[in-house]
């Protein structure tokens, strides 16, 4: 037991390590081509932090733990959408702007709708089992390519135009962001598949459903690099970087991750139900509303707190079903 532990924090550390040296050298590649402070949130930031659940996602399909795989995204997107929101609105009040409002968060909608939906099967057809298929998955990929041409896109408008005038200071080498570049990717290989295997292994000796596990400690172990990034973001005063690391990260986790994983092996949802995608589609649909209401176009600290409330209400639920 002792050992297996030990395994599982190891991982987790290469986990962390990765995701860390990944974004930091991706972020420094984004700052070269005058990227905007959002949309590197969006996506560089969102898709470094977010490899930790795409490793323990795909490893988990190629594994046959399909359960675990779809359970880690959905517990991920929850733990994103309130937890870390909450904690990083407490520390500083995360302001929404209009095109935020009018096309970014959308995208985040959608991706928790679609899921909804193709994971639905037994409440929407009245199939027997919830099963993703190769076909949904290849469309989530559709979804995912829409969302980065349309990011490209937007980056040329004259919100983002106006932010590439700053002058642009990188302290570290071409040479240098590359390596943590390929460093954070071994990182989150290696340290995924020895969290996963770890994991699983701890759950079964403690009598825990693979399920609950990959919505619980998976999933909150491997959004860390989102949580870390996004409070970071907030200490820094850089409340659009925070927001966007959310949004963008569960726009990939949805999208891409299932997306790829799905398409390579159908997945069945196993002990996942019709509420936890419930609660993962109304947090990003509460995200969107809470422009407006208390202060608008913000989430203030009283929101974060409610938004904080709502995940552990949601935990307590899920280990009394």
């Amino acid at each position: 037991m002792a050992l297996t532990v030990l395994l599982l924090l190891a991982g987790l550390a290469l986990i962390l390590f990765g995701a860390n040296y990944l974004t930091e050298g991706s972020a420094d590649m984004a700052k070269r081509m005058r990227i905007s402070e959002f949309i590197i949130g969006l996506t560089v930031v969102a898709m470094g932090t977010s490899l930790p659940e795409f490793v323990v996602s795909f490893l988990s399909a190629l594994q046959g733990k399909a359960d675990v795989a779809v359970g880690n995204v959905v517990g991920s997107n929850i733990f994103n959408g309130l937890l870390i929101l909450g904690v990083t609105a407490l520390i500083l009040p995360l302001h929404y702007t209009r095109d935020m409002l009018k096309k970014d968060m959308w995208f985040g909608i959608l991706a928790a709708g679609v899921l909804f939906v193709v994971a639905s099967d037994t409440l929407i057809s009245g199939y027997p089992v919830n099963t993703i298929s190769r076909s949904e998955g290849l469309l989530m990929l559709g979804f995912f390519l829409v969302f980065i041409i349309y990011t490209v896109y937007s980056a040329q408008g004259p919100r983002r135009q106006r932010a590439t005038k700053r002058p642009v200071v990188v302290k570290r080498p071409l040479w240098f962001s590359s390596v943590m570049i390929v460093c954070g990717l071994a990182g989150l290989i290696f340290g995924g598949e020895l969290f996963l295997n770890n994991a699983i292994v701890l759950a079964r000796r403690l009598g825990a459903s693979e399920t609950v596990i990959a919505v619980t400690l998976l999933a909150g172990g491997t959004s860390l690099p989102e949580l870390s990034a996004s409070v970071i973001s907030a200490v820094k005063k850089k409340p659009g970087l925070a927001l966007g690391n959310v949004i963008g990260s569960n726009i990939f986790n949805v999208f891409f991750i299932l997306g790829t994983s799905a398409s390579i092996f159908p997945l069945t949802t196993g002990g996942i139900l019709p509420g936890d995608l419930i609660v993962m589609f109304a947090s990003s649909v509460l995200l969107f509303l809470c422009a407006f209401t208390f202060r608008k176009a913000m989430l203030d600290r009283t929101e974060g707190v409610i938004f904080i409330m709502l995940y552990i209400a949601y935990i307590v639920w899920l280990l009394n079903r």
